[in-house]
């Protein structure tokens, strides 16, 4: 309890840095908009980043596919990699085997695996509608006589401005990626470590066993709930492909 309290606490911290750089930066903005009346996006705004910060909850405190009866510990290594699913990987971090793992994300202090890959992807969405729509920031400006004035009158909003356009850009290549990797039905570990992986290791660079189209990949990826036989696939895939 004492650890899950102090992770709840640690995630706390986290939104309330990045509701607090969201307020200042869009506050004159906000302002501009109450002023000539304008409720509606005020509103919107709002909801985009409450919306962001439970999609952040979610993603963190969910199960991302925890192989249960695979636990991982150093004494039972090699029992793990014998029992493991197919597309599984052992987190050294979250100490778990997770079903189509993807990697470990340090931001939301969790893995992204097969149970909230679709989730990830969402939050990543609202995430950039969010702080794109904080760039809007510059409206805020004030003007000076003397740029020194200027630049002290504008220093913090500036340094905002600069800090939401580097997450903004960053959360877009995050974003494209792994609509990429869904797309073609990969995960960020298979992409990055095709020729360390046993099932994948064989076959061609641009051979990938468990690709079924784009439009069947998107639709899988994000209706389809619960675990996948990934064994099966594979084995009509590469005895198909035989």
């Amino acid at each position: 309890q004492r650890l899950f309290k102090t992770y709840i606490v640690r995630l706390f911290k986290q939104c309330k840095s990045l509701l607090s750089l969201f307020i200042n930066l869009t506050h004159p903005y906000l302002r501009k908009c109450q002023e000539r009346g304008d409720l509606v996006q005020p509103v919107v705004f709002s909801s985009v980043v409450l919306l962001s910060v439970l999609l952040y909850f979610t993603v963190s405190l969910m199960d991302p596919g925890f192989v249960l009866d695979a636990a991982a510990t150093a004494l039972n290594w090699y029992f793990i990699n014998l029992n493991q699913p197919m597309r599984a990987r052992h987190c050294k971090t979250c100490e778990h085997c997770v079903r189509r793992f993807d990697h470990h994300c340090p931001w939301i202090d969790n893995c992204v695996g097969e149970r909230n890959h679709k989730w990830f992807l969402l939050y990543l969405c609202v995430q950039f509608v969010a702080v794109s729509w904080g760039l809007q920031a510059s409206s805020g400006v004030v003007f000076a006589p003397t740029w020194q004035q200027w630049f002290s009158q504008n220093r913090f909003l500036l340094g905002a401005f600069a800090v939401t356009a580097v997450f903004s850009v960053v959360v877009l290549l995050l974003l494209c990626i792994h609509l990429f990797l869904a797309s073609v039905n990969s995960t960020t570990w298979e992409f990055m470590s095709r020729q360390r992986i046993v099932y994948l290791k064989h076959c061609d660079s641009e051979e990938n066993p468990f690709d079924r189209g784009v439009f069947c990949n998107l639709w899988h990826f994000c209706c389809v709930c619960g675990t996948v036989a990934w064994e099966r696939i594979y084995v009509r895939r590469t005895n198909g492909a035989k």
